[in-house]
């Protein structure tokens, strides 16, 4: 994210406004944009606007994705993520339960963090939307970030469907960054 938009977040109640845009990585140059607002309850956490961003660029794990069903039971999911701008990106089927929920409830809470010591990441909140657009150009990112490329078994059999696929855009309202390298160390501990 940028650090205009950052140090907005950073402000309690804050206003985003995102301008439009062309969507920079479709194939025909036709994938929808959409004009946004959305109001942030906070940024929190050690790491600057510029190092949750970098964090997001480089983290090459999946984020955890959470959304409450009808029956009011949790759905956990991993997902390929990437940063774009202000946004989170994912790409998923269409007809998985994952989108069948968040067309019902376009909410969710995401983790971005590894697994091996020492901990440190990003979570949040986020409001989503399902683009039936966007898919296939975000999942050739996806295999590109995850797999180095589109020539691999894998990535040739999930891109033979990419016209399926749906994108997913987290628009962050809330995130917090934790950093428990230097507790993990025997320093003192990081706020989280």
């Amino acid at each position: 994210m940028s650090r205009r938009v950052w140090m907005a977040l950073a402000v309690r109640g804050a206003v985003l406004q995102k301008p439009r845009g062309a969507f920079p990585h479709s194939t025909t140059g036709d994938a929808p944009t959409y004009p946004w607002t959305v109001e942030v309850a906070n940024l929190r956490g050690p790491f600057s606007p510029e190092e949750v961003d970098a964090f997001l660029d480089d983290a090459v794990i999946p984020m955890r994705l959470a959304t409450v069903g009808p029956t009011g039971w949790p759905l956990v999911v991993s997902l390929w993520f990437l940063r774009h701008g202000d946004e989170i990106l994912a790409a998923t089927r269409p007809t998985s339960t994952l989108v069948a929920f968040l067309t019902q409830e376009p909410k969710c809470g995401f983790e971005i963090a590894g697994d091996e010591p020492p901990y440190r990441g990003v979570r949040g909140r986020a409001e989503v939307i399902v683009d039936d657009h966007a898919g296939g150009p975000v999942l050739e990112l996806l295999l590109t970030k995850y797999l180095g490329g589109t020539s691999s078994p894998l990535a040739q059999r999930l891109m033979a469907d990419a016209a399926d696929e749906v994108c997913l855009r987290l628009r962050p309202r809330s995130v917090v960054s934790w950093d428990f390298t230097r507790r993990m160390s025997g320093g003192t501990a990081d706020p989280a």
